[in-house]
């Protein structure tokens, strides 16, 4: 079936842009965005495929002409402008090198929603993207349950069993070093809170807060969540966890599937219209959350929603920084380097705040880790659609990592994941950890010290 035959069959109305675009669905790449770009060449450096590959349809100048020119009729949507869209780590670096701040991200992304329309997976790709992305992330109650699975394979030997046996030599090798580095799965907030409408501050209260629990996060890291909820209350903050809200749709945008990342941000939208304030500790989910707005651009009524939602967002290291946070007296004496996830440096333009956290707690050796603001190549699921691609880049970054860094701190759990790959398979950094996990094992320091002291003058 032809494009144009699609467009017959599709239920989506048809590009309005110009007569001569081969955009032929609604939602189609911005004019706006690409508007101000004078391919000056200025982003080639930061972009990790281009310096990978060196070749011009993977550096972002080059996206943004293939952009152009399909909405100009001189380019057709099909494989040769698939795979430059898709190969893009959507990582940003390219909008915070640009002179012009040309969204290069927003323009990927209502991109890859076009292609997915006028070019459908199909077979095996389509029954996997259909089974994580609309049939479990989106239903904490399934990822609830795939979590106990987990944990089934990880406490009842069977792990070990498949470990020790060789089991995982059947697998593709990049599947295999995920599995190596899967971390303990611990209870969920989901579980733990699922009857409690508000965790209390730790003594006096000075503001309520929501947090966005997450789908993976929930799942792969709740310990982080866990931690998050110390700190909040710890700082003197009541938090809430909104029963109705859900995944955050990044996933799901970065695929092209811009249907269901609507339908979550509305779902989120609702969940949270009764907060002041969105705390999130995961920096693709954030960086979604602030840009629904864009989901909406062709729909005012939802348009207007995201952008009262979208001034709500607000990640954890910068939450604490604005409002102000305890410092913690326990020392951790670790050397520590830090890493800027993408999608809260360039995405957020989150630097600062979380540095400064390492620098409040006592003991810390921060190195200044070089070029922090790279992309590991985690990239969503990118490491796992483009395998080969995300360990290049990812073996360019672990370069960088100081040789004597005890941690690599970091507030993402995919570049976590990934960075974990990295320290196994280059053997630099040791643990990997979320800033606010640090300040939390600070603050338990804290609390164990004072209660030994209360505990010593009740005796005397």
């Amino acid at each position: 079936m032809s494009i144009k035959e699609k467009e017959l069959t599709t239920n989506s109305p048809p590009c309005a842009s110009n007569s001569l675009s081969n955009y032929l669905w609604d939602d189609h790449p911005d004019e706006s965005k690409w508007a101000d770009c004078v391919h000056c060449g200025m982003c080639l450096e930061s972009c990790p495929t281009y310096l990978e590959t060196g070749q011009e349809q993977h550096s972002p100048r080059g996206r943004v002409h293939l952009i152009k020119s399909v909405a100009e009729g001189k380019l057709e949507v099909n494989e040769q402008f698939m795979d430059p869209v898709f190969q893009c780590l959507d990582c940003r670096a390219c909008t915070t090198a640009c002179p012009a701040d040309v969204d290069v991200g927003g323009l990927i992304e209502e991109a890859r929603g076009q292609v997915r329309q006028a070019m459908p997976l199909t077979g095996v790709k389509r029954v996997v993207s259909n089974f994580f992305l609309k049939g479990l992330f989106p239903h904490p109650e399934r990822l609830q349950a795939a979590g106990g699975l987990l944990k089934f394979y990880q406490k009842s030997g069977l792990q070990k069993a498949v470990r020790s046996t060789g089991a995982l030599r059947v697998m593709p090798s990049h599947l295999a070093e995920m599995e190596a580095i899967m971390p303990d799965i611990k209870q969920s907030i989901h579980k733990k809170y699922k009857n409690v409408d508000v965790i209390p501050a730790k003594g006096s209260s000075k503001a309520q807060v929501a947090m966005l629990k997450g789908c993976i996060m929930d799942v792969m890291f709740s310990d982080i969540n866990e931690s998050t909820i110390n700190v909040l209350t710890y700082n003197g903050n009541d938090v809430t966890l909104p029963k109705n809200q859900t995944c955050c749709g990044a996933l799901h945008i970065h695929a092209g599937d811009r249907a269901t990342g609507k339908k979550l941000a509305k779902q989120n939208i609702e969940a949270f219209k009764d907060a002041d304030k969105v705390v999130v500790n995961a920096a693709g989910c954030g960086c979604a959350l602030k840009e629904y707005p864009e989901l909406f651009q062709n729909d005012p009524e939802w348009r207007e929603k995201a952008e009262v939602f979208s001034e709500k967002i607000e990640d954890i290291s910068k939450y604490l920084y604005d409002t102000g946070y305890i410092k913690p007296q326990s020392s951790i004496n670790k050397t520590i380097t830090y890493h800027d996830a993408c999608h809260l440096a360039h995405g957020q333009g989150v630097r600062h705040e979380p540095r400064q956290i390492l620098h409040d707690i006592p003991g810390v050796t921060y190195i200044e880790q070089p070029n922090a603001d790279t992309c590991c190549g985690s990239a969503g699921i990118y490491n796992i659609t483009n395998p080969e691609m995300a360990s290049a880049i990812l073996e360019r970054k672990m370069e960088n990592v100081p040789e004597d860094a005890e941690m690599i701190s970091m507030g993402n759990p995919g570049c976590m994941l990934q960075m974990a790959m990295g320290v196994q398979k280059y053997g630099r950094g040791g643990k990997v950890v979320h800033t606010v996990q640090l300040l939390d094992w600070a603050y338990q320091e804290d609390m164990k010290k004072d209660n030994e002291k209360k505990t010593a003058a009740v005796k005397e």
